[in-house]
């Protein structure tokens, strides 16, 4: 056998090998690996060298390959054990055979590529390409060394996160609230709670009102001492409390009674309490350097005072042995920054926070303030005596005005959604919308209604009587009309579209929720699914609303309503594609057989002709232009009826809108208008074959300036005009887009314009002589002019700007000269006639003539601008009118 027959056969032993062994057997290091390989090549090599290869078989090479066992050490493939030269006993085989025999450094030296280049020699090619594409793969070899046992890992150690609690307090108080004023409607909401808890407590436990029955909330502004008190008559606090909800930033302990109330099964108060974060009390520092907490709860009858000063980690709680009465309750005492104190010591400002945020709290809120009244009062005045007697004092009664310092009702107004629908009258609904929106005319409609189910709320919306003076107000995102509660605490009023799409901004209500996704500030409303189911009912009953108007049998009111609020119906249907179904029937345009009164959509589907396949409509800048464009010709002669878009925004709604109910939209400005008739296919192929020679012709004339010339079946008495490409705007965006800031002739703007396509009226004179000037005379300077002429015309009845302003006035003037050339050319005619009569018939005829001649001045008829004439019979030839 030759080397490389034996190298082979070992080869093939090896396969044997590892196909026998497990592969858990084969786990261990890559060069444990190699040495294992390249003993089995020195021991097949020895074989060669000692005996014939007749005389081993391939049994007997296996036996003498040692058994590689896993987690045996001790196995001689995998001996350290070496020789005298420092070598394990294979690596002396592999080193020592000659290389004249068999190079085996060249195959199985572990150098270089280590391991894998052994092993990739050694094994069948097959066998080693499929494990080179396995491990590029990124699987587990099957033949990888055994590994070593992970070490063992101890227990894991569980840590609490630590906070530094005065930056925590800094970033609270400077990082989490907008606006400062918000510390008001906290610390009224956290009184609120305080109330609630106690009135619901003291169902089981009358003892707890006992001494002050009352539920109220005072606010005191003291100017000199530069301080502001907010008292309420609640539940109160141990010192043990004080510690756990003032002491502990996030405890809220609204929530801790709330989650008490729900494992008791008595949760049905939870409605009413504000609380959810337990952050709301430190906003006090927004405005505070120093806040003391004077506190007396039910429950023992010591008082504690709470302080601690802004910018601080640490808090302090002591006993007040002789404090001042506090029957019950909590006083929250703030001493104001310098540039605070007079913004928040001032009256009137206190009194607009409280009915801007705690308007509808549950319980009365009294302000501390200076009040006057009448009186009253005897004085003593001396009146003068009878007949000399003396000055007599008598008292009499007089009316002053005293002023006093009392406390007053601030939020007298109550909550009106939160009654039932049926125990609110008309009157009521008005007075409340005209008190909260500051409005002076009743609304037009309001809907006030609850849902109940995945979410709760309650809404009363109402559609304003007036239009904003503003228009600008109608694209303005933050019109601050609806005003979001919850548990009747104000919460914003500022939405770019959370709650209502931006066309509907001009509806004005209250909604108010338990439930709402709120941020700790309480400022922003967050997104999720609740706001969009809220959102979408909230729209769905908007539109009920404006439905119930259109509905009436007064149709003014719904005439006022579009007049305010039409554009922002149409901005809908721009904006809001999934409610086109409910804003298509809501819009209102002219049309041609509407006169001055609106038509709905619903209206012209019910005067539609049966063989009327499109709703058609006509853009124009104004009701003036579009009822004489020359587009309604043909359609007015077939009783079609024709809306027409007056409004830059007009136009992009009903392209937007597509189609009402299966009917497709149709601009009758634009190519490819069907009127919906049978024609004569015959007649009209024939009446476009006369007339093809003129439209090319005319098309050579007008080059890129239009895309074709084509007969027309849309007009009937103008002799041309222009219509836009079917996906090109039309004259009247054109124009719009023109006017726009960042207009202009750009490129996009040339793109979007596109070819215009000139429609001829084969019915007309012009047409007619055009067409054998085109037919005879097809380079004439006169006719070529005519056609520019016509082009520019129908330029401006088309609704389109004069390209070249300039050149067309020349036109008109140069055409205005040759009128006026043709007068004086008759005027010469009549003279010259007079003169040949005079010199034929003598000086008395002629003077007859003259006389004649004189007294009845013969006009030329002039056919009128609407008057169609009738064209001669013209020949070719000498009598060819375009013939200069």
């Amino acid at each position: 056998m030759s080397a490389l027959a034996a190298v082979r056969s070992t080869c093939s032993g090896v396969r044997r090998v590892s196909i026998a062994c497990s592969r858990r057997d084969l786990r261990a290091g890559a060069m444990a690996n190699a040495q294992s390989f390249a003993a089995i090549a020195a021991l097949r090599l020895q074989s060669l060298t000692s005996a014939t290869p007749s005389s081993l078989s391939s049994t007997e090479t296996l036996d003498r390959v040692p058994k590689v066992r896993s987690g045996c050490p001790s196995s001689p493939l995998f001996s350290s054990q070496s020789g005298p030269s420092g070598r394990s006993t294979a690596e002396r085989y592999a080193y020592s055979t000659s290389s004249s025999a068999l190079d085996l450094r060249s195959s199985f030296a572990i150098g270089g590529h280590g391991a894998a280049s052994l092993r990739s020699s050694v094994l069948h090619p097959r066998v080693a390409q499929h494990r080179r594409a396995h491990r590029r793969a990124g699987h587990a070899r099957a033949d990888a060394t055994v590994a070593e046992k992970e070490p063992s890992v101890g227990p894991a150690e569980k840590f609490e996160y630590q906070a530094e609690v005065s930056r925590l307090l800094d970033l609270i108080v400077h990082s989490l609230y907008s606006h400062p004023e918000v510390f008001l409607r906290e610390l009224i909401s956290n009184a609120s709670d305080a109330l609630d808890k106690l009135r619901f407590l003291s169902v089981t436990d009358a003892s707890l009102l006992a001494g002050d029955p009352e539920l109220e909330i005072r606010v005191k502004a003291d100017k000199e001492a530069g301080t502001i008190e907010i008292t309420d008559t609640g539940i109160g606090m141990t010192r043990e409390e004080l510690v756990e909800s003032l002491g502990t930033i996030a405890q809220s302990g609204t929530a801790k009674f709330v989650q008490a109330l729900k494992d008791n099964k008595e949760g049905s108060t939870e409605n009413n309490l504000i609380g959810q974060f337990g952050v709301g009390f430190y906003s006090a520092f927004l405005v505070a350097d120093k806040v003391t907490v004077t506190t007396k709860s039910p429950k023992s009858g010591a008082v504690w005072e709470w302080e601690s000063v802004a910018d601080s980690s640490s808090y302090t709680i002591k006993e007040l042995p002789d404090a001042p009465e506090l029957p019950r309750g909590t006083k929250v005492t703030l001493h104001l920054k310098p540039d605070c104190k007079f913004e928040y010591t001032e009256q009137q400002r206190v009194e607009n926070l409280i009915r801007q945020y705690s308007q509808f709290i549950s319980f009365p809120i009294y302000t501390w303030k200076e009040l006057s009244r009448d009186k009253e009062v005897e004085e003593e005045v001396e009146v003068e005596g009878k007949d000399g007697e003396e000055k007599k004092t008598e008292k009499k009664k007089k009316t002053i005005t005293e002023k006093y310092f009392d406390w007053d009702l601030i939020n007298n107004t109550k909550p009106i959604w939160m009654r039932n629908p049926k125990d609110v009258s008309p009157a009521d609904y008005n007075s409340f919308f005209k008190s909260t929106f500051n409005e002076f005319i009743d609304p037009a409609a309001h809907t006030h209604f609850s849902t109940e189910g995945e979410i709760e709320f309650r809404s009363l919306l109402y559609v304003p009587g007036i239009g904003p003076f503003n228009q600008e107000e109608i694209y303005n995102p933050k019109t601050k009309n609806i005003r979001l509660y919850v548990k009747r605490v104000f919460i914003s009023d500022e939405f770019d579209g959370e709650l209502f799409p931006r066309y509907l901004n001009f509806i004005k209500g209250v909604v108010d929720s338990n439930d709402l996704p709120l941020n700790v500030s309480r400022e922003i409303l967050q997104e999720s699914r609740i706001v969009r189911i809220m959102k979408k009912r909230l729209v769905r009953k908007t539109f009920d609303m404006i439905d119930e108007i259109a509905k009436r049998e007064k149709a003014e009111d719904y005439q006022s309503f579009w007049t305010n609020f039409g554009r922002n119906i149409k901005m809908g249907c721009i904006e809001d594609a999934g409610n086109h179904v409910r804003l298509a029937p809501l819009l209102r345009f002219y049309s041609n057989k509407g006169g001055d009164e609106l038509v709905s959509l619903p209206q012209y589907l019910e005067r539609m002709k049966p063989n009327q396949s499109s709703i058609y409509y006509l853009a124009a800048d104004s009701l003036k232009s579009a009822k004489s464009a020359p587009f309604l010709e043909e359609l007015e002669k077939k009783d079609f009826e024709v809306l027409f878009l007056v409004e830059p925004i007009d136009e992009v709604a009903i392209t937007n809108l597509q189609s009402f109910k299966e009917k497709k939209f149709a601009d009758i400005s634009k190519e490819g208008l069907d009127l919906g008739e049978e024609v004569d296919k015959k007649k009209e192929e024939e009446k476009e074959k006369s007339y093809r020679l003129l439209c090319d012709w005319m098309k050579q004339k007008l080059g890129d300036r239009v895309a074709k010339v084509q007969v027309s079946n849309r007009i009937s008495s103008s002799p041309c005009i222009l219509v836009s490409g079917k996906f090109g705007w039309s004259a009247n965006m054109e124009r719009i887009m023109k006017a726009q800031a960042m207009g202009g002739d750009s490129s996009q703007l040339e793109f979007m314009k596109g070819r215009r396509i000139l429609e001829i009226n084969t019915d007309h004179p012009i047409i007619k002589d055009l067409n054998v000037a085109a037919r005879d005379t097809p380079n004439n300077d006169k006719a070529a002019n005519m056609v520019e002429l016509l082009y520019e015309t129908s330029l401006l009845t088309s609704g389109f700007s004069p390209e070249n302003p300039s050149d067309f006035a020349s036109r008109v003037y140069e055409m205005m000269a040759l009128t006026v050339e043709d007068k004086r050319n008759e005027e010469r005619a009549a003279d010259e006639a007079v003169r040949l009569a005079q010199a034929k018939y003598g000086a008395g005829t002629a003077a007859d003539a003259s006389d004649s001649s004189t007294d009845e001045v013969v006009e030329p008829e002039v056919p009128s601008i609407n008057e169609v004439v009738e064209p001669e019979v013209i020949e070719s030839g000498d009598n060819d009118p375009w013939k200069s």
